[in-house]
Parts: structure tokens; sequence; C-alpha cells
């Protein structure tokens, strides 16, 4: 007990150095987020449906194979008639990952609650080497 009384600040700092340690991962895993690996195995298991939320200058510069475009501004409107089934995984795909992190939010207000985002976008989808489709 004598200890932690005498020690109490460097205790405090480990507990602190500790809990920001573990906060990214904490933070990272309830963002809604996965990796390309994982949007794969979705699309091919669960049959999940990728929405890229990108502008049709940015779909046609290249996408996702049987990617639905739907632009980020009608999502709300437009989403419920290219997925009927609220109930299928939604892989929400933009560029760089910010536009379809903002999108999630809308998707799972109208019932998607399997709606994700591809985390670093339609970047990390290149980095891991998966086909795009131009056009």
């Amino acid at each position: 007990m004598k200890f932690i009384v005498d020690n109490w600040v460097l205790i405090l700092v480990a507990l602190t150095s500790g809990g920001l340690l573990i906060w990214p991962l904490l933070k990272g895993a309830s963002a809604g987020a996965l990796n390309a690996g994982n949007a794969v195995l979705l699309i091919n298991r669960e049959k999940a449906v990728v929405v890229d939320v990108s502008e049709p200058e940015e779909y046609a510069k290249g996408h996702i194979k049987n990617a639905k475009a739907i632009p980020f501004g009608q999502l709300e409107a437009q989403l419920p008639a290219a997925v009927k089934n609220k109930a299928l995984p939604v892989i929400l795909v933009c560029p760089t990952g910010a536009r379809a992190n903002r999108a999630v939010g809308i998707a799972k207000k109208l019932g998607y609650e399997k709606a994700q985002a591809l985390a670093g976008g339609l970047a990390a989808w290149k980095e891991a080497n998966l086909p795009i489709v131009k056009g």
C-alpha cells in the first residue's frame, strides 16, 4: 500500500499511457470501416452490395466491379431503390474513404445496419492489388 501512495503519479502516468495506446484500436473497431480483404470476403460469401458514393467523374476514373454509383449527395434518396434488401451487407466506397465513412451514418439511418465503409477507400483497394473497372 505504501508503494501505491508513494508512486501514485507514476501509476497514473502508466495507466494514462496504456489507455492512450489502446484508444485508437477501440476507435477503429467501432468506426464501421473494413479493409479490402474483408470486403472481398463479404462480397463473395455474404453477397454484399458495393455502393460507390463518388461523384460521376471520380466513378468514371475507376471503381470496383459491379459497384452501384450513387453520389454522396443523392444517397438518402437513391439507396433504398438501389439496395432493396436491407439485410445484406452494404460496402460504401469513395476515393479516400472520407465520404464513405459519412455515408455509413446515412445508410444506417435508412435501416442498413450492416453498412460499412471501405477503410482507405478505392486507394486501399488498388493498394491491395484488387481489380478496378474504368468508364
